[in-house]
This record gives structure tokens, sequence and C-alpha cells, in this order.
């Protein structure tokens, strides 16, 4: 699986925005224009005795409504220009869904799979210790993202504190509970897939017992989807993760599936259904299609060959502009990324606020208010959307920037 620069397709989708909204020029350019671009080395002593000096990225984008807000990704294709295409879609996304945020992203070009356990901490500690700086719970809070987990939140708090010399739970979000975290983080970015792939059902008259669902991702996102649109009565027929997956056109069974891939076993391997690969599996014939694994998966080179009626967008950037005039002429309703996949940071605002109060909420309480928020949503772009004759993604951006530059203007600029 391949992923493609993503930044000019972000850059892209917001000028068709800011077009609709009548921003003059300098409005464009301060929105376009980065607060701050970090690069750190981050020198890492490997496990056979020898230095290895990894490139640390941390990419501001806007903090007009908040605190910087945005994960850290490890993977082989972390680029400057990809962190900040992810940064200024965080500030987008924040906006959206009307969290106090501004948008950030960081990341290190790694391969956190061949990596051992004490070569990801002393790597994570450096690379924290080389942004410590400009983060903090006022400042900018950090998340997960691809290739990072609550362990490396929980390094990153601890370095982070003891470099304050006190514990600060606030720095980091999707961290484990017993340090913070909050109830319901883990599975809350697939769930507010979930959650709008419903609704935009329910406005297409969809019935879901029965509706086939594919999902291009497996790994968190794509199977908390899976799980819960299956719960719905939906027929999962096809999964891939980052070798390909299994395909059954009369639904395969997930339980099998996760228990293979938990035994050590490879998920296009498990003797379910039939082998698919990942382009593959975007053209299958389904009433619910997922991109939940990584950036510029649907082009113009396949975009007509797709066949669902609604694509909710589980990764981020996962779609081209010119990918999406053509899915909108086959009738293909987008739910875009910056609404589709803000689950995620909406449950990290819930953990960020619990850590501030020292007061936490019941899973039950999460998730009730999670659906809320992004049903809210779901029908604000909508109604943009049906006013604007416009689709959900320009809708989504119209809201978003519009937010974030009524805020601008309110605050003037210093000095």
């Amino acid at each position: 699986m391949v992923t493609v620069n993503s930044l000019p397709n972000v850059l892209t989708q917001f000028e068709a925005a800011a077009e609709r909204l009548g921003l003059d020029d300098g409005l464009r350019r301060r929105m376009l224009a980065c607060d701050r671009s970090l690069i750190v080395s981050v020198p890492t002593m490997m496990d056979d005795g020898g230095l290895k000096v990894f490139t640390g990225y941390r990419v501001q984008h806007n903090n007009t409504l908040g605190p910087f807000k945005g994960g850290i990704r490890y993977h082989p294709d972390v680029t400057l220009d990809e962190i900040t295409a992810l940064a200024m879609l965080m500030t987008w996304k924040c906006a959206l869904m009307g969290l106090p945020y501004g948008g950030a992203k960081g990341g290190i070009p790694c391969d956190p799979r061949a990596m051992s356990r004490g070569e990801l901490e002393r790597m994570t500690r450096r690379y924290t210790s080389e942004i410590f700086l400009i983060i903090g719970p006022d400042m900018d809070i950090l998340a997960p993202d691809l290739g990072t987990d609550e362990q490396i939140m929980a390094w990153i708090m601890d370095t982070y504190s003891m470099q304050r010399g006190v514990t600060v739970p606030g720095v980091v979000t999707g961290k484990p509970l017993l340090l913070g975290g909050s109830l319901g983080r883990g599975q809350a970015t697939g769930r507010g897939v979930y959650y709008v792939a419903v609704e935009a059902a329910k406005l297409l008259g969809l019935t879901l017992e029965g509706a086939r669902v594919a999902v291009q991702g497996f790994g968190n996102v794509g199977r908390t989807v899976a799980h819960q649109l299956k719960q719905e009565g939906c027929r999962v027929v096809a999964v891939t993760g980052s070798r390909g997956g299994r395909y059954q056109p009369d639904g395969l069974d997930l339980d099998r599936l996760v228990a293979h891939v938990a035994g050590g076993g490879r998920l296009e391997d498990c003797p379910e259904g039939d082998r698919i690969e990942n382009t593959e599996l975007l053209e299958v014939p389904c009433e619910i299609l997922v991109p939940a694994a990584v950036s510029g998966q649907i082009t113009e080179a396949n975009a007509h060959r797709i066949r669902a009626r609604i694509m909710a967008e589980g990764a981020n950037a996962p779609t081209t502009p010119m990918a999406d005039m053509i899915l909108r002429e086959l009738g293909v309703l987008v739910i875009p990324d910056i609404l589709a996949n803000a689950g995620g940071v909406t449950v990290s605002y819930f953990e960020w606020v619990q850590d501030l109060q020292f007061y936490f909420w019941t899973e039950r309480e999460i998730n009730l208010r999670l659906r809320e928020i992004m049903s809210a949503a779901f029908q604000r772009v909508h109604a943009v959307a049906e006013q604007h004759r416009t689709d959900l993604r320009t809708a989504a951006l119209m809201i978003a920037v519009k937010r974030v530059t009524d805020g601008h203007r309110l605050r003037g600029t210093y000095p």
C-alpha cells in the first residue's frame, strides 16, 4: 500500500472552500501559512550498540481557536509535506467539530515494526525532549496516530513530566487508563465513522440490515467500524491490511479474522473467504466503503470503478480532488475525513478535559456524547451542502474555514 503526497490535494480542497466563502487573498495566505514547522534530529542508541539519527517533525498549523492538537505518526513514508497536510486537516477538523483546538501533527520516518521496544522508547523519549519547548497541555497536546499507541503516549507523558518536575497527564491523549486516559478513546475514531455512516444511510433511505461493507485498513479504526456495522446487521464482505486481506460475498467471520491476526498470523493468509488486494477492495460491490488505511488511495485512475453508495473516510486524505469529482458524478455520497474520522479527536478532547479536572466519566457517557456530537456535525454539514448545492467535503471545509477566519477577525493581528 503506497502513500502519496497529500499536501497538494489538501490545498486544492481548501481553495475550493475559500472560493465559495469569498475569502480575500490576505486571509487565504494566513490560513495556508503554518504557525511553526519544527525539524529535529533524534539520535537513538540501537540494540546493536550503534547510533542511528532519525528526523523528527512537529508542524503547528493554526491556533486561532485554541492550543494545537494532533497525533504523532511513526511510518517509513512520513515527510514534512505529509505532516503539514495533516496538521492543516486537524485545524479544519477541530473547527468543524466545535472543539477549542488548533491543528498540529508530528512524526518520524521509521518502521516501528522493525524496532524493538527499547529502541522505540529511546527514540520516543529523545524526540519528546527535542520538541519539549513547544508542547504542553495549554500549548500543543499530542496523541496517537499511525504507528503509535498508548504506550508511546505514556513515554511522551513521562518524559515531559520529568522535565517539568510534576506529572502532567494533559500533555497527551490516547494514553493508558491508569495514567489518566479516557474510557472509549481506543475505539473513538472507528465509532465516529460508524455513527456518521448510520446518519448517511438514513439520509439515503438505505437499510443497514444485509448491507454490504468493505473496509480498507483492518487496524484499530477499521476493526471498530467493521464490528459496529456488523452489529447493525451489515455484512462485512471485505477487509484488508497493509499486504492484502480477505473477501467473502456472503460476509466474513470477523472474530475468526481477529483471532487469526492476534495469534500471529497475517490477515491475507486467514482461511476465511478468498484473498483480495488493497486496490481490489476499493472496487468491491458494496453499500458502504470505508477507506481506513493511508492517504491517496482513491484517485482519478480508480474512482470510476468504485461501486459503493456511501464512502466514509476513516483515513486522512484518502481521496484526491479529481476522484471526488468522479465520485460525485457517480452518485457516491462521500463523508469527508474531517467529519468521518473526527471521533478520535473529539474523545481526545473529552480526555483532556477529564485530565484538567481530575474527574472522569463513564464509557456510556462518553459514547453518548460522541454520538450526539458526530450526528449533529453530520446534519450541519449536510444542511450547508444542500444550501450551497455542493458536496459534503466542500460544505465541511466551508464551516471549518469560516470558524477559523471568523476567530482570526475577532482576535486581529498582533502587534
